[in-house]
């Protein structure tokens, strides 16, 4: 197997929850919502609406905002990715990883303005060989397509498997695997009793690097036999 890795983003290599209350906290003071909107919005978001289109209605229904929902999202992925910060450690851990050998991809789905953004302004872009981003391919995982797409980019072929590491277990770990990919799955608990057929399960994406290293060792020629 080679040495290709590939992350998700949100919630793998950077922390989105924290941001978001960020962001709750302004939208709340800039709207006059007050903390029990503050709290309302997290409570929505925890509800798990997969598209800010669709949380963003129930945002303007419940308050009353006169701004069109479009325009609340936009205003959302303009301000996010000034926001959001890598997990303690990870640019380090990412550029370990390729100083050992490891070409290491990012495969994330979303808008392109936000994802994009994410990725420039944390500096994961810098140092990773590639990416792919669904709102700018058009696919979304679990499509194997845009896992094809972000290994291409890393100068690597599927054909010749390797490591996905994601918090989700339809888009990361089974888009990875029907993809030929083996799967590190981070498991933040909020996926109770959702079967899943990853190769390992760990609670941070540290833990998940740390798995790729002794997978190092054992891709060596004098490494340890399986």
């Amino acid at each position: 197997m080679q040495h290709l890795a590939l992350f998700d983003l949100d919630r793998t290599l950077i922390d989105l929850d924290t941001a978001f209350l960020h962001w709750t906290e302004e939208f709340a003071e800039q709207q006059r919502l007050g903390p029990e909107g503050v709290a309302w919005l997290v409570a929505l978001d925890r509800e798990g609406y997969a598209h800010r289109e669709v949380f963003f209605g129930k945002v303007r229904e419940r308050f009353a905002l006169t701004e069109p929902v479009d325009e609340l999202w936009a205003a959302y992925r303009r301000r996010m990715p000034h926001l959001v910060r890598c997990y303690p450690g990870v640019p380090e851990a990412l550029a370990e990883l390729r100083a050992a050998g490891w070409r290491v991809g990012i495969v994330t789905n979303g808008m392109a303005d936000n994802q994009l953004g994410k990725l420039r302004r944390t500096g994961l872009a810098e140092v990773v060989d590639g990416y792919a981003v669904s709102g700018a391919e058009g696919i979304s995982k679990p499509d194997s397509a845009l896992f094809h797409i972000a290994a291409e980019r890393c100068g690597a072929s599927l054909t010749e498997g390797g490591w996905m590491v994601g918090d989700n277990p339809i888009a990361d770990v089974q888009g990875a695997q029907t993809a030929g990919l083996r799967a590190i799955w981070i498991d933040r608990g909020t996926w109770r009793g959702h079967e899943h057929r990853a190769d390992h399960v760990v609670t941070d994406v540290m833990a998940g690097i740390a798995i790729l290293h002794e997978a190092t060792m054992a891709l060596r020629p004098d490494g340890p036999m399986n």
